[in-house]
């Protein structure tokens, strides 16, 4: 895949627009395509998930591939109360992950801060007709009136589709959970709150299969890294994710900036890691939010499983897993907001986590940024563009603008200026297909989705 951006030859349009209301319960909180890219999830702060079917291929209309019609929606979490510690629990959804297709029924995973369901997303289109016992209402028949034998059948009927429940896992994470991720071996998945990892089997709810230590003060007899004195706590767990092709392998991200890579056939309790990734700080760059925007917020393996991406508040750091040093690329999400985290401090804006997404073929990252940007940058001709998604800057197929930041001096044209960013309009959440150039990109109540212009 190749990415075009902008110019005369190609670029990116907008496709869809879906636009919920304005309340705060509507508020997208994650995105997520299920493996073959048919499907599209989001889940919002309300507990609510919204799966999107991508329209069938129409050779007329290649550009209508990419357009995407809601397919079903359900109620995933509801606010519960924790009366042992007098807490509310919302039913914001923190994660949603696709299990790979197996049979006709989909499964994903979805997560608020303490509960993680497993749910089938099944269709029906067709209803048993000519029961014996009971009429087609429901009611029971007569015994006594019932002289033939009838054998039932199925009819068409108009397409439906299910949500079900089959499992839920609780009662596992004191803290908030951060991070849900499925292994590669289908079987089981894990589950990152700020201070334990937790491994689980898909068919054993009432435990988790095994409680991963990854504990950055730990001994291995514990089950939970939260020290005895909480003021001796120097990090939290960020996010985790497991390896895309070894099953025995995962990382997770600290808020001191630090990923650690650990292999479970080293020991059934990781509290050692095999790997430790850090970047020495520049003491140039030193300052009293350096620790703050150091912290990672997101952790992302390449499909090939040869690199690792993560996000911090200011930068995205693309790592070689061969070597734990240094990077081997990084690239400045907007570097002129450096002069403004005091600002960004006050309005609590500097704690954002932002999210990032590899393309199919691991050539392009994106990642989100303040007023309804967001950033695509290309790895092999080392370009980057940043664009708008917002209602006002893009309609249905037309072709998105770069868009440039002046960060001082004079401002050219077609800039904005550093000190009229909207950061209340924000992507934190963004999505790309796993097989074409298509992404969804979430600005607070709306989705957007483009696709790679077809010519």
């Amino acid at each position: 895949m190749s990415v075009s951006f902008g110019g005369d030859e190609g670029g990116v349009n907008l496709t869809n627009v879906v636009c919920t209301s304005h309340h705060t319960a509507d508020i997208i909180s994650t995105v997520e395509f299920n493996h073959s890219g048919e499907l599209l999830a989001t889940g919002d702060k309300g507990g609510r998930v919204v799966i999107f079917q991508q329209e069938t291929e129409n050779k007329s209309q290649p550009q209508c591939r990419s357009e995407y019609n809601v397919y079903s929606t359900f109620q995933s979490h509801e606010p519960e109360f924790d009366y042992l510690k007098s807490l509310e629990i919302e039913e914001k959804i923190n994660k949603i992950r696709w299990l790979p297709q197996k049979n006709a029924a989909q499964f994903l995973l979805s997560t608020n801060d303490k509960t993680i369901k497993l749910w089938k997303i099944s269709e029906r289109d067709k209803r048993p007709e000519g029961y014996n016992l009971k009429e087609e209402d429901g009611r029971y028949r007569d015994a006594s009136t019932i002289t033939t034998l009838r054998v039932p059948v199925f009819r068409p009927m108009d397409l439906m589709v299910e949500a079900s429940p089959r499992r839920v896992f609780a009662n596992a994470h004191t803290y908030h959970i951060n991070s849900i991720s499925v292994n590669s071996d289908n079987e089981t998945y894990l589950s990152a709150d700020d201070l334990r990892i937790n491994l689980w089997h898909l068919e054993i709810t009432d435990r988790s299969f095994i409680q991963l230590l990854c504990g950055f003060n730990s001994a291995s007899d514990i089950v939970d890294i939260k020290p005895a004195n909480m003021e001796e706590l120097t990090e939290v767990i960020t996010a985790a994710e497991f390896h895309p092709h070894q099953c025995n392998t995962f990382v997770y991200s600290s808020s001191k900036g630090t990923i650690r890579l650990c292999d479970m056939r080293a020991s059934a309790l990781c509290d050692k890691h095999s790997k430790l990734f850090e970047e020495p700080e520049d003491p140039s760059n030193r300052s009293f939010f350096s620790e703050i925007i150091s912290s990672i917020s997101d952790v992302k393996f390449s499909h090939n499983g040869r690199y690792m991406m993560t996000r911090d508040y200011l930068s995205v750091k693309i790592w070689d897993l061969n070597m734990e040093n240094r990077p081997v690329e990084t690239y400045q999400v907007h570097e002129y907001l450096r002069s403004k985290l005091c600002s960004l401090y006050e309005n609590d804006c500097i704690f954002d986590k932002f999210e990032c997404c590899w393309n199919g073929n691991d050539s392009v990252v994106m990642t989100g940024s303040y007023n309804n940007f967001f950033r695509m940058l290309d790895r092999t001709q080392r370009r980057d563009v940043t664009l708008e998604a917002s209602r006002e800057s893009c309609k249905p197929r037309q072709v998105l603008k770069p868009r440039r930041v002046c960060a001082g001096g004079k401002r050219k044209k077609d800039e904005i200026s550093v000190d009229s960013l909207d950061f209340n309009k924000k992507i934190l959440h963004t999505a790309w297909h796993p097989q074409e150039n298509i992404i969804a990109v979430a600005t607070t109540n709306n989705l957007y989705i483009f696709q790679e212009k077809v010519n």
